[in-house]
């Protein structure tokens, strides 16, 4: 067996490891009981510590270093065509990071996310942040050793950063927030100022969540999500997992009074979906059959929720079908009124049901205090006071509990410091595709009118899901658009978007 084809299966079975862990967390968030959280935290400790040892074990280790310098990371073969050798540097920079880690402090992180992770489920179902706080504590101490470990970048905070969007810096992330808050505060305060005020209430009506779930179902079919390789349940926080590009998981939250963010949640849940699904099974378990980076994996979900979802093309489709599902509610509603409904801009408390021009702003908030935690060491006891600061400074609001505040957020709680900014760095990346996608694909906003979004997605398979780890991000952007990445297409999207819904001059 040559050294390749080792490689290979030794990624290939920590793979299957990995999609275990997966349905593991998947069941934790859904289905689990209560009662067996610790024996869930002791589970997924033991599979990530056989990950682990996959990843670092001497097989891998032995048959890399024959085509690898492992510790510059040079190559010693010239056998290897363009991709295998971009697969081949892939394997090498995991890893580097895997092999900086101890193996016990692989397994304690993991146990400790699990516990963490449902001692927040708890604390946000109660509003207690003091019972959460010795968790979070925990997990911004072990965060801070990671990055220790990792010793990626100028700070603690960039190590963690780079785990989510390789090569991505927080002065990189600093610059492009600046542009696009010069940008988005003067929009934000037009919009506040003039007479015309969209009306948002039809969407605070009485719906039938069971009502809400069938059309979500029948939009995630529209859209390509395969409900033969993938399925939707519910849960306290949307999210997207995936075992294996034939096993995709989404969940979606629903609420009575609130039509949109089942709406919207379901299409960006469904976004992670589709990419997953889209990954070639030929090269699974290896960085070719991987998404590029968090930062790409959440421009499909912003794209599929604002770019596609919030459009008038969508709900020239999608809005009859909503409307025969609840007749009494939207009688007396046309689709340009539900579609300027949907895209009312107003600030508010959760940033998962922010509208797309508020949504940025509760990025920056969650960035600047995670290097705040992290670099700074600022106590955990003092988040929820901080919190309510920054959202005062930001958005001009203050949360009533801790629930709706420092609470409502799952990340933090299984370690997941240095994601946040990927939700902006995707709203660049996705309206960067989306304008990229219009040119090559004429009449695109016509096929979402009759429901047709089969060559969007073909697009987005051809050019982005099967890509795998082929390609850095900005690479993938600079040669997929002719431009690198840049706030300017989004801010001006926006503009011209907000400018015609509210009339602004």
């Amino acid at each position: 067996m040559s050294a390749r084809d080792v490689i290979l299966k030794e990624l290939l079975e920590a793979s299957h490891l990995q999609g275990v862990e997966a349905l593991l967390g998947w069941d934790q968030e859904t289905y689990m009981p209560e009662g067996a959280g610790a024996a869930r935290a002791e589970q997924v400790a033991y599979i990530t510590g056989l990950m682990h040892t996959k990843l670092v074990g001497e097989p891998l280790k032995g048959a890399l270093s024959e085509l690898i310098d492992l510790e510059t990371g040079e190559l010693l073969t010239m056998t290897l065509n363009d991709r295998e050798t971009r697969q081949l540097k892939e394997i090498w920079r995991d890893y580097r990071q895997q092999s900086s880690l101890p193996a016990d402090f692989v397994t304690d992180l993991a146990k400790h996310a699990s516990v963490s992770q449902q001692a927040w489920v708890r604390a946000r179902k109660d509003n207690d942040f003091a019972f959460y706080e010795p968790f979070l504590t925990k997990m911004v101490e072990m965060q801070q050793e990671k990055a220790k470990y990792l010793a990626i970048g100028a700070t603690a905070y960039d190590s963690l950063l780079d785990q989510f969007e390789p090569d991505m810096t927080s002065e990189k992330v600093s610059g492009l927030f600046a542009e696009i808050r010069a940008r988005l505060v003067p929009l934000i305060k037009s919009i506040r100022e003039v007479k015309h005020r969209v009306n948002g209430s039809i969407l605070t009506k009485e719906y039938d969540v069971d009502q809400q779930w069938n059309f979500g179902i029948d939009m995630l079919k529209a859209i390509g999500f395969d409900m033969n390789t993938g399925r939707q349940d519910r849960s306290a926080h949307p999210f997207t997992t995936s075992t294996h590009p034939t096993d995709v998981r989404t969940t979606t939250r629903l609420r009575e009074n609130d039509l949109k963010a089942a709406l919207l949640g379901t299409l960006h849940e469904g976004g992670h979906a589709l990419y997953e699904q889209g990954l070639l099974l030929e090269e699974y378990g290896n960085p070719l059959g991987q998404a590029i980076s968090l930062g790409i994996h959440e421009s499909q979900s912003r794209l599929w929720e604002n770019l596609v979802g919030l459009s008038p093309g969508f709900w020239r489709f999608a809005f009859p079908k909503l409307q025969a599902k609840f007749k009494d509610q939207l009688r007396n509603t046309d689709k340009e009124q539900f579609h300027a409904a949907i895209n009312r801009v107003r600030p508010s408390m959760i940033r998962v049901e922010a509208d797309e021009a508020t949504y940025n702003l509760h990025i920056m908030l969650r960035f600047e205090i995670e290097k705040m935690l992290i670099n700074e060491n600022f106590p955990v006891a003092e988040l929820p006071q901080l919190w309510n600061e920054k959202m005062k400074e930001y958005l001009g609001i203050e949360p009533a509990n801790d629930a709706e505040g420092v609470l409502q957020d799952v990340h933090w709680s299984f370690g997941a410091f240095g994601y946040f900014p990927t939700y902006t760095l995707s709203n660049l990346y996705s309206v960067q595709f989306f304008n990229q996608a219009r040119q090559d694909i004429p009449g695109l906003e016509d096929q979402f009118g009759r429901g047709d979004f089969s060559a969007l997605l073909t697009w987005l398979r051809e050019n982005i899901h099967q890509i795998g780890r082929g390609r850095k991000a900005e690479e993938l952007v600079l040669e997929l658009t002719g431009q690198p990445l840049s706030a300017q297409p989004f801010m001006d999207y926006l503009e011209k978007k907000y400018t015609k819904i509210y009339n602004l001059s």
